[in-house]
């Protein structure tokens, strides 16, 4: 088995919202919606929106917001700027890290976290 990639699925309140604030705000294309269900682009990188129902139950039934993914980019000031800018929900702005990463978190809002990263020794 050869892995590709990995996608993350948010739990949202509401589809219409999430997806209005990765677009608006994030910048990222909506890529698919099925119901309740979504997937949302930016350039390589894709993520799952999944908004919660009264009839979530069993093993797929997670609560709202908390869940985190890592994006790794090739820079991240302009991007930072970018969303900043439009109103985005920074939790910390770009820094330099002791484990040779550039990076800055945002949160969506339903609490779901995302942070941007630029390997500092690749830059």
């Amino acid at each position: 088995m050869k892995t590709k990639h990995v996608t993350p699925v948010f739990k949202v309140a509401n589809l219409d919202k999430a997806l209005s604030h990765y677009k608006d705000v994030l910048g990222f294309a909506e890529d698919f919606r099925i119901g309740n269900y979504a997937g949302v682009k930016l350039g390589s990188v894709s993520m799952h929106l999944a908004e919660q129902s009264e009839d979530d139950d069993g093993e797929y039934a997670k609560p709202i917001g908390g869940s985190t993914a890592y994006v790794l980019c090739d820079e991240v000031d302009s991007y930072f700027a970018d969303i900043k800018n439009k109103g985005a929900v920074v939790k910390y702005p770009p820094k330099n890290w002791p484990y040779g990463m550039r990076d800055f978190r945002v949160t969506d809002p339903d609490g779901n976290h995302i942070s941007f990263g630029c390997n500092l020794l690749r830059a």
